[in-house]
Parts: structure tokens; sequence; C-alpha cells
């Protein structure tokens, strides 16, 4: 009796230790098997900018990686603020990222009087996809009738027709808006902004000769300065961009007024906060792979991009950076959006 009891217990214990491990085992196996249905990555401003070249070189590698479509969504609107809220407020679970920015995760906290999302409590960041410089570019023949060669000219001409110049911009709170907000601030010239929904629209009517001026990044309006439909007059970075190297930078170009200017952007992606971190370092390691391939290297590198691929934990220190100074530029210059 003693032996069958004992024998009874230990089946027991042996039974309950298999159930735990095997209850153990559940999240981790369904963590495992995503993704079983195509995921959503949302490029919160309109197509043809930066922001969505980025996610659609990103998507199709991942969609290689994972055997299941990574498809893009343009939701524009806000500064990149409607996308973004979509993104933060899905099913944490791994099909819904969103493609941030430095405009929705760096600048808009401080830009906009009221947020419907908290950009770093909200989301789960995953990696840092490409850095980039913006570039200061003018209709061609506008700024070729109006004698504007560089910077220089460009600050003397608008001094001497003040309100005249009209400022393109992909969105109220983007880096290109601020960057020229800073500009203004710095040169003593004024410019009246027009926000568009993404740099796509906003460079068309630059070439259509509606805008004068805008503070795009590079990436997107590199054909059309190789073209000669827009001329390149500085970059925005504190150094000169490999993709366009005999192009100056606003402080090189603008003289002592100008010391100290830098206003780069960013772009990264993001999940909503809860998210598995099984899932968001899958990503993670499958995007700094397609990052780190030659064919994508080259050609972000040539369009003046630069790859990153960090983990997710450098991505969330980098942000909290990029709050704090983009607070202070957004002081500085005085931007505000109610």
């Amino acid at each position: 009796m003693t032996h069958s009891f004992k024998q009874t217990r230990r089946s027991t214990l042996i039974y309950c230790a298999l159930s735990a491990i095997f209850l153990i085992a559940i999240p981790a196996a369904a963590q495992s098997s995503w993704p079983t249905k195509p995921v959503k990555i949302v490029v919160p401003f309109a197509p043809g900018g930066t922001t969505d070249i980025l996610a659609r070189a990103m998507a199709p590698e991942l969609s290689k990686a994972f055997g299941q479509q990574f498809v893009v969504e343009n939701r524009a609107g806000a500064g990149g603020n409607i996308g973004a809220d979509l993104v933060a407020k899905s099913s944490p679970d791994g099909y819904t990222l969103l493609m941030g920015t430095v405009g929705t995760h760096g600048i808009n906290k401080s830009l906009f009087s009221k947020m419907a999302f908290d950009p770093q409590k909200d989301f789960a960041p995953i990696t840092l996809v490409a850095g980039v410089p913006n570039v200061m570019i003018v209709n061609t023949e506008k700024a070729r009738a109006a004698g504007i060669n560089n910077v220089a000219d460009f600050i003397r001409v608008a001094k001497a027709n003040p309100g005249k110049f009209n400022m393109a911009s992909s969105g109220n709170g983007t880096s290109i808006h601020l960057a020229g907000e800073l500009f203004k601030t710095m040169s003593g010239t004024f410019m009246t902004h027009f926000p568009y929904t993404g740099s796509g629209p906003a460079l068309m009517s630059l070439v259509g000769g509606d805008m004068d001026v805008m503070f795009d990044n590079l990436p997107s309006s590199m054909q059309l300065i190789k073209s000669g439909k827009l001329k390149a007059l500085a970059v925005t970075s504190s150094k000169r961009s490999a993709a366009l190297p005999e192009v100056a930078t606003v402080e090189e170009a603008g003289g002592p007024a100008l010391k100290g200017f830098e206003a780069s952007s960013w772009f990264g992606l993001l999940a909503p906060a809860g998210t598995p971190p099984d899932i968001v370092n899958r990503i993670q390691q499958e995007a700094a792979k397609a990052l780190n391939t030659p064919a994508i290297k080259e050609k972000l590198l040539a369009q003046g991009a630069v790859p990153s691929g960090n983990t997710p934990q450098q991505f969330t220190d980098f942000i909290d950076a990029e709050h704090k100074k983009w607070a202070r530029v957004v002081k500085a210059s005085g931007a505000k959006v109610d």
C-alpha cells in the first residue's frame, strides 16, 4: 500500500510538472507562430515622401524573411499624428506597425498643444531604419529669375521681399517644417508656411511653381534635384552629404548668422506598446539583416539615407534623447501648432 501511495504521488508530481511546462510553452509557441497573416506598416504621410520610400524598401525584405506579406498603408494628416495614433491604439499583436519619424516621435510632443497619444509611452520601438539630412531646395526656374544661386542670395532676396516667399512642408511638426522655422529664426527672414499631407504633394507644388522653397528630406527630392527641376542650395546636416558632396551645409553657406544650424531627420519601425518582446526582437533582427545587405545599403546611401538597424533598447534611448533635443529647438523657434 505504501509503495502504491508513493507511486501515485510520484505520478502526480510528474503530471503537474509536465502540465506546468506545457502551460509555460503555450505563449512561446503562440509567439513563434507569428505571423500567420499579412502585417500592415502604416506610413503617416502621403505617398512619395521619404517615410513612404523607406517603408516600401523594407516591406518586401520583411515579407521574404517571414513568409507573409508586409503591406504599406498611407494614413496622412496632422503632421503624422493621425497615422501614429491609429497604430498606438491598435492591438499589440505584431500585425500593425508604424514607420515613425523624427516628427511623430521627436518633435510633435513639443509642438502640438494636444496629442491623442504619447509617443514614448504608447509604442514599443523596434529599430531605427535610417537617418537622412534635409535639403534646402528651390524651384530652379523661379530661382534663376530672382537671381538666387546660393543661400546668401536667398536670404538677400527674401529680406528684400518680406512675406513674398511661400515655404512648403510635409505637414505641421515635421522636421521639414521645423528646419524652415529654424532657418527663418536664425536668418531673420520670413516665409509663409504651407503644410501638405506629405513630401510628395509638397514637392509637386514646388516643381509647379506654387511654392518657392522647401527643406525636404534628401531621398524624396534627390531625383528632382538631379533632373534639374529643383535646385539644392544647402543640406541641413552638420556635415555634407556623401550623396550630394558638392552641396554645402546651411552653416557653411549661410555665414555667421547660421552657425550651428542642424536639422536632420530619421525614420524607424515601431509597434504598439505591449507587443510581445519576442515579436519586436524578431522584426528588429530581420530589419537589421535587410539594412546590411549590399543592395539595400547601396540603394539608401545613393538617395542620401544612412541605414541603421539598431536594437529596440538603443532606439528607445535615441527617441528619448531626440525629445529633449527637439524640445529646445521648438522653444527657440517659437513654433507652435494648436
